[in-house]
């Protein structure tokens, strides 16, 4: 870290020095710009850059907030998760992906399920088109539809008790709270995910990688590994899908 970051961080957390605050986050509001431009590729023009970034901010300022400059981690690093998640709370709020949108991808997560549940493993796409009684063509449209609908948090397939999620980053850090039950639980969830993610047809498994971990978009997917940007957005969702119906035969095997 360099020697005047230093200073700031340590005027802003040992003094509570408020400008410091402000310095630090103007120095890395880089970061909102970055991660709203990558996110805009894969939403509808409805959603302005703009907008993004407005949230972002607000992910930056808490990431300043709550971080120890003294722990050796990258700032950078640690920044970046929360930028995207306060950008993705804020595409939530805004409701933007219609309810006829979010219907589909529930029949369609419901019919992934039902079908690896029956055959114990990954549902081609033929046979998800039978089960919801459509042509293969249809089941390709639908797949287009709702890939809009899969834009999210991968850590957001955890399920709360109530019915909500929460982020591996925000268990993680919070010093106060969950007791060992809850926390056991957690990881439970976190080891089904792994394994269920381990079970997904390689090109499925790639784009999740690359998207997720490699900060690659659609677009850029498509170059490495050789497909049309729709093709990945399709191997996408069909990964988002068939984890979330594994999470949710999970969640339902519990109660």
């Amino acid at each position: 870290m360099k020697p005047d970051l230093m200073q700031l961080w340590q005027r802003f957390k040992e003094e509570d020095d408020q400008n410091a605050r402000e310095e630090l986050v103007i120095h890395y509001s880089y970061l909102v710009k970055y991660m709203a431009n990558r996110m805009a590729i894969n939403l509808p023009p409805s959603v302005e850059v703009d907008e993004l970034i407005s949230y972002g901010i607000e992910g930056l300022i808490e990431a300043a907030d709550k971080f120890d400059y003294q722990r050796k981690i990258k700032f950078e690093t640690y920044a970046i998760a929360r930028i995207k998640g306060a950008m993705i709370d804020g595409l939530r709020a805004m409701d933007w992906v219609p309810v006829s949108v979010r219907q589909k991808s529930k029949e369609l997560e419901k019919a992934y399920n039902r079908i690896e549940t029956r055959l114990g493993r990954n549902a081609t796409d033929q046979e998800v088109a039978e089960e919801l009684g459509i042509t293969l063509a249809q089941f390709q449209t639908l797949l287009r539809d709702v890939s809009l609908a899969t834009i999210l948090y991968l850590e957001d397939f955890l399920p709360g008790e109530d019915g909500t999620s929460r982020r591996i980053m925000d268990l993680i850090e919070d010093e106060q709270a969950d007791n060992a039950l809850n926390m056991a639980e957690f990881m439970d969830t976190k080891r089904v995910l792994a394994e269920a993610i381990s079970r997904l047809p390689e090109k499925e498994k790639l784009v999740l990688e690359l998207y997720y971990y490699e900060g690659l978009n659609l677009k850029e997917i498509g170059a490495v590994m050789g497909l049309s940007e729709s093709r990945i957005s399709q191997l996408h969702s069909k990964a988002i899908l068939r984890l979330r119906g594994r999470l949710s035969r999970r969640k339902s095997q519990l109660i």
